[in-house]
């Protein structure tokens, strides 16, 4: 299987770790290939919409690029933030903020609806949930039907110093969550995907989009038709 793991931090601490763990452990000789932010995309978004109408227009186009290929052609996708003041880091944020034109509502990757993807976050105490809803939202929007999420409050600044006790724990949950990933079956495309795939098909019948180019890209793929991407 081909893995991308998109770090929501440079360094590589708790999260980090706990995410590789998981990647390790999913069974086959897979490719795991590694993004961190901001190293790897320190950019925001301007909000020029250049790439509604072509997204080589991005003033990023080109960092952007070689991860979106990497994430087009993953199967899993292991996204690891720590917990920023309640929420997903701003380098990740940052990413995801750059991807909005990949969303369902415009020129979704039929890729993206045949993924399985996992969030990992860590704090030292509160804030994992609204973290990792923060990145599940991103991700749903973007297609990926099968979520999983594991966060641990490991109570430590680094991974050295997490307690044996937890670490103990982590490595029992990692490997559950990796067998899970390993299965070779195709992903479940749940009734809230599809609920929101159907909703987003007659906004652009109705031309309730941002652009004409939206619609022929939906047209070309033969979903304003009934074709679903994930059939």
């Amino acid at each position: 299987m081909k893995i991308v793991m998109l770090n929501g931090q440079n360094h590589k601490g708790s999260t980090y770790h706990i995410g590789r763990m998981i990647a390790d452990k999913i069974e086959g000789k897979n490719e795991i290939t590694e993004f961190f932010f901001p190293k790897d995309l320190n950019h925001f978004c301007v909000g020029c919409y250049k790439c509604i109408e072509d997204d080589s227009a991005c003033p990023y186009y080109e960092e952007k690029k070689t991860i979106i290929d990497a994430i087009d052609m993953a199967d899993i996708l292991i996204v690891t933030t720590p917990t920023y003041c309640m929420h997903m880091s701003a380098p990740l944020k940052s990413f995801f903020d750059l991807t909005f034109d990949l969303w369902m509502a415009h020129r979704p990757m039929e890729s993206m609806f045949k993924k399985k993807a996992v969030i990992v976050s860590t704090a030292a105490g509160t804030g994992i949930k609204s973290a990792m809803k923060d990145v599940e939202d991103c991700l749903f929007y973007l297609g990926i039907p099968e979520i999983y999420k594991y966060g641990m409050a490991v109570q430590a600044m680094s991974w050295d110093g997490v307690a044996p006790d937890k670490k103990e724990k982590i490595e029992k949950k990692t490997a559950i969550l990796a067998r899970k990933l390993s299965k070779t079956t195709e992903t479940s495309v749940g009734i809230k995907t599809r609920f929101m795939f159907r909703m987003m098909g007659m906004m652009q019948k109705k031309g309730w989009n941002s652009s004409p180019i939206e619609t022929q890209y939906w047209k070309e793929k033969g979903w304003l038709d009934g074709k679903k991407p994930w059939m």
